[in-house]
């Protein structure tokens, strides 16, 4: 199904009245592929209020088929300098006022807006596309729903294939859960995989290394499939022969919390409160401190979106949105859990996306 690209604008087109401007324009790309459905590497959008016959898609002639073909529905217009082409049209075009990203565009390219536009009022503003991109419809549920998926199936294959085992390197788990991704659908990989064993598990995001997974080592899988530009985001860890008392005691204050947080998950929830149903489990258990990050975040088109769900987070949960639940206690030398799932925010509570088992398992 294809997405109502037409339908994105004109919700940006209200935002873009409210800030009393003629139009915006986005240089982000993953924005642009929102907006118009356009994935190529160099392009501008200008946005207008008074509707698409005024709005004007830039990207340069190595794209000229391909923006043609994504997005069909918008006048296409070539040139290398995307931005400055198209400041340079809302400039003979006699524009009031003209939003830029303000999170994106750098002092050099201030610049050149600046002394393009000479008559026109130019207003830096952040978060504005970002804030449509938070609640997802159906067909990007479905996309985010296919990519964990991938990676349920993938971790499934490397567990029955003895994939984690003593005597493999962080690395070669790596590649392999990864390849194993692309087995299962996926068009690319979310991001870096962490892989972390021993005391490396207490590094919450360390980059696998040529280090060996050894008997009675905590394993942390952190990894994410990729489908049509959307992202998945799980995290398991897996105990390697053997159980210690204290593994056991962090891997169940974990789980509890993971299970606590997943249970707060419905609309209306502000950030704050989703980070404190997980977090005062592991503070109540006397391991707070070892608890060292946020608890989740937005997922999508991006790996890290809005929403951000940390202690002092006041925005509140959206029906639609998708976000991580990933509590974890890391002890430095010795090693660390984590568990986290993607999830859907509903009114009446979440839907679990990533559905590999989170019980406690030996391999």
């Amino acid at each position: 199904m294809r997405p109502n690209h037409a339908a994105r604008r004109e919700a940006l087109r209200r935002l873009v009245r409210e800030a009393d401007a003629t139009a915006m324009l986005v240089t982000d790309l993953v924005n642009i592929r929102y907006l118009t459905g356009f994935t190529g590497s160099n392009a501008a959008l200008l946005v207008h209020v008074h509707g698409d016959q005024h709005t004007l898609l830039c990207t340069d002639s190595r794209y000229s088929e391909q923006s043609a073909r994504q997005a069909p529905d918008i006048r296409v217009d070539i040139a290398r300098a995307c931005g400055r082409r198209l400041a340079e049209f809302a400039n003979e075009s006699e524009y009031k006022r003209l939003l830029f990203e303000s999170n994106v565009v750098t002092v050099e390219d201030h610049a050149t807006l600046s002394g393009t536009t000479k008559g026109i009022e130019l207003q830096g503003i952040s978060g504005l596309v970002e804030q449509l991109r938070e609640v997802k419809d159906d067909g990007e549920i479905d996309l985010i729903r296919q990519a964990c998926a991938a990676g349920d199936a993938a971790l499934a294959a490397l567990l029955k294939a003895g994939g984690l085992r003593e005597g493999r390197s962080e690395r070669d788990v790596a590649r392999d859960l990864e390849w194993r991704m692309f087995e299962a659908g996926a068009d690319g990989i979310a991001f870096e995989t962490i892989v972390a064993t021993g005391a490396n598990s207490a590094i919450p995001h360390h980059r696998p290394t040529e280090a060996v997974l050894a008997h009675g080592d905590f394993v942390k899988l952190d990894f994410g499939a990729l489908v049509d530009g959307y992202h998945s985001d799980m995290t398991r860890t897996f105990v390697l022969g053997a159980l210690s008392d204290w593994q056991r005691a962090a891997y169940d204050v974990v789980l509890a919390s993971q299970l606590a947080g997943c249970e707060a998950v419905r609309s209306g929830v502000t950030d704050g409160e989703l980070d404190a149903a997980s977090r005062d489990v592991i503070e109540a258990a006397g391991m707070g401190r070892h608890f060292t990050h946020g608890l989740g975040h937005g997922v999508g088109l991006r790996i890290h979106e809005a929403p951000a769900i940390t202690k002092t987070g006041e925005g509140k949960l959206l029906s639609g949105a998708v976000v991580t639940v990933e509590p974890g206690v890391y002890f430095p030398g010795r090693g660390g859990v984590r568990i986290e799932d993607t999830l859907v925010v509903r009114d009446s509570g979440a839907e679990l996306l990533t559905l590999t088992s989170k019980d406690l398992t030996i391999v």
